[in-house]
C-alpha cells in the first residue's frame, strides 16, 4: 500500500455489467455513518462520595481473542474474569452471523472468577519496592476448554491456566453415618452397621440388599493454576507484554555501555497479528520500529522506522516528553499500526514511513498548560488507545472519564466524545470537524480544587483527578470497555 493510505473498509459494490463498464467508473463507498453509542452494562460502580481505594483501581484490560472472555488486572495484584452470557451456543452465533443476521439483544457479560496474581515484593540487593499492580494482560491460545493468560507487573510475568473442574459427590451410601460415634467406628462393630440407611437390618445368615455408591457431578467450579512464572529476566519496568505463535527468544536492547548516556527507553512492543517474525515496538523518542526476527538474536538493527520531527524552531523542554509514546496496536489485518503519545493518536501505514496518514488532536487545548502538568507529573499520564475489528474506527481516552472515538476512513468526519457514566452522551457538544482534530469538548465539569481541574479554550471544564488510561475495543463487534478508576464500563453501538 502507498500513497494516503486508510484502513481497508467493507467489501466495494459489486462492478457494473459489462455494458455499463466502459461508460461509467463504478461509484466509490459511501462513508461510514457515525456510530450511536449506548450503555452496556456496569462492574463496580461506585455511589455517590464513596472514596475509591487504591488497589481497587483498574490498571489492565483486555479481550481475548473471540471476544468471549474479558480480563482486567487492578493495583492490588489481582486479575478478574467475565464471560459473554447473551449468546450461549459459540457455532450457532457464527451461523447466524454468516447467515448476516443481526444480535437485537445488547452484549453482556457476567462476572466468571478472579485471582491474586502478584504479590508486594521487596528486592533486598537494590532495596527496591516491587509493586503488585498488574501492568498488561494478554491472553493465549485456549486449549482443552482450559483459558490461558499471561500477566504482569514490573518485575514478573505470570502463565496462569483457568479451568472448569467438576466437582463429584458419592451418593447412595449404604452406611447410616448419621448414626455413628464420634470415634468412627459405626455402631461399634467395625464398617457395617445393623442398621442400613436404606432400611435393611442385617441379620445373620441373610444377606442384606446392598447398594453400591453412585458418583455424580452436581456443579462446577473454577480452579486456577499459575503454570510458569518468567521471573528475574528483567532489570527495568516491563512496560508491556505480546505473545508469539512461535517459541522463540528474540532481545533488542537498546542499553548503552555506560546508564549515564541513557537518552531512549522502550515503551511498547507488540507482535504483528498474522507474520510472527515481525515486531513493533515504540520508544521514549516517539518513533516506532519495525524488526524482523529471522535476522538476528539481537534484533538492534530495524529494517523500517516511523517518526514526525518537530517544526524547526518549536522544539522546548517537553517536546520529548510529550512525543514519548505510551501505547501501539496493530491493525487487525497488520497493515496499520496506532500509536498514542500524550497529544495526539496516529494511524501509520507499514509500508509507508513518510508520516502518519491520519493524526488525531486529543490534547491540543493543554498545550498552554504544559508547565503545570509537569509540576503535578500529569504529563507522564500513559493512554491506552484501540482500534476496531473492521479497522474503520480507532479510540482513546482523556481526562475527566471520557473516551474519544474517531472515524479513519477516507472522509470518515467522525469523532465521539464519550463520558464514562451510565448516559455517555449526557454532556455531548458539537463534534469537531475532522481538518482540525481539536478537542473542542471536554463534558465533564467536576471541581475538586488545586490544580487538576481546568478550563480549555472553548470554556468547558476538565478534571486531571479523574482520568481513563485504560479501554479496549471487542474484536469483531462495536463493543468497547473502559475503566474508570475502579469501575468497568461497557458501550455498544
Amino acid at each position: 500500500m502507498n500513497g494516503a493510505a486508510a484502513p481497508e473498509r467493507s467489501p466495494s459494490p459489486s462492478p457494473p455489467p459489462p455494458a455499463q463498464a466502459q461508460a461509467q467508473a463504478p461509484p466509490s463507498p459511501s462513508p461510514a455513518q457515525p456510530l450511536e453509542w449506548r450503555f452496556s452494562q456496569v462492574f463496580g460502580e461506585r455511589s455517590a462520595g464513596e472514596e475509591v481505594q487504591e488497589v481497587d483501581i483498574i490498571s489492565a484490560i483486555e479481550f481475548n481473542k473471540s471476544g468471549h472472555h474479558l480480563a482486567t488486572g487492578d493495583r492490588g495484584g489481582r486479575v478478574v474474569l467475565f464471560e459473554r452470557t447473551d449468546v450461549k451456543d459459540h457455532a450457532c452465533r457464527k451461523d447466524a452471523e454468516k447467515a448476516d443476521h443481526s444480535i437485537s439483544r445488547h452484549p453482556e457479560f457476567r462476572y466468571k472468577t478472579e485471582f491474586q496474581s502478584h504479590e508486594p515484593e521487596f528486592d533486598y540487593l537494590k532495596s527496591l519496592e516491587i509493586e503488585e499492580k498488574i501492568n498488561q494482560i494478554k491472553w493465549c491460545q485456549a486449549a482443552n476448554g482450559a483459558l490461558y493468560l499471561l500477566s504482569t507487573n514490573d518485575k514478573t510475568i505470570k502463565f496462569w491456566k483457568v479451568q472448569e473442574k467438576k466437582v463429584k459427590k458419592l451418593s447412595e451410601m449404604n452406611l447410616d453415618r448419621s448414626a455413628a460415634p464420634a470415634n468412627g467406628s459405626p455402631g461399634g462393630v467395625g464398617y457395617l452397621s445393623p442398621s442400613l440407611s436404606n432400611g435393611n437390618a442385617l441379620k445373620p445368615g441373610r444377606l442384606p440388599l446392598l447398594r453400591l455408591p453412585v458418583v455424580t457431578s452436581q456443579e462446577t467450579s473454577l480452579a486456577t493454576s499459575c503454570r510458569r512464572v518468567y521471573a528475574h529476566a528483567h532489570d527495568y519496568h516491563i512496560n508491556s507484554i505480546s505473545n508469539n505463535s512461535n517459541q522463540s527468544f528474540n532481545i533488542i536492547d537498546v542499553k548503552p555501555t555506560n546508564m549515564e548516556d541513557l537518552t531512549e527507553v522502550i515503551t511498547s512492543a507488540e507482535f504483528h497479528p498474522t507474520h510472527c517474525n515481525t515486531l513493533a515496538y515504540s520508544s521514549s523518542k516517539g518513533s516506532i520500529r519495525l524488526v524482523d526476527l529471522r535476522q538476528s538474536a539481537l534484533c538492534d538493527t530495524h529494517y523500517q522506522i516511523f517518526e514526525q520531527h518537530e517544526a524547526p524552531g518549536s522544539r522546548s523542554f517537553f517536546t520529548e516528553i510529550i512525543a514519548s509514546i505510551s501505547d501501539i496496536k496493530f491493525s487487525k489485518d497488520g497493515r496499520h499500526l496506532l500509536s498514542r503519545d500524550y497529544m495526539t493518536l496516529k494511524l501509520w501505514d507499514v509500508k509507508m514511513n513518510s508520516g502518519p496518514v491520519a493524526t488525531f488532536q486529543v490534547h491540543e487545548y493543554l498545550r498552554p498548560k504544559l508547565c503545570d502538568l509537569y509540576e503535578n507529573d500529569s504529563i507522564f499520564d500513559k493512554f491506552e488507545c484501540c482500534q476496531s475489528g473492521d479497522g474503520l474506527r480507532v479510540a482513546t481516552g482523556s481526562y475527566s472519564n471520557i473516551f474519544r472515538v474517531f472515524g479513519c476512513g477516507t472522509g470518515n468526519s467522525e469523532a465521539t466524545t464519550l463520558e464514562a457514566t451510565r448516559n455517555p452522551t449526557r454532556r455531548q457538544l458539537q463534534n469537531p470537524t475532522r481538518a482540525t482534530r481539536s478537542l473542542s469538548s471536554l463534558t465533564r465539569a467536576v471541581r475538586r480544587g488545586g490544580e487538576s481541574t481546568g478550563i480549555d479554550v472553548n470554556g468547558n471544564s476538565y478534571d486531571l483527578s479523574t482520568k481513563l488510561l485504560h479501554l479496549a475495543w471487542h474484536p469483531s463487534e462495536n463493543l468497547i470497555a473502559c475503566a474508570a478508576a475502579n469501575s468497568l464500563y461497557m458501550y455498544y453501538a
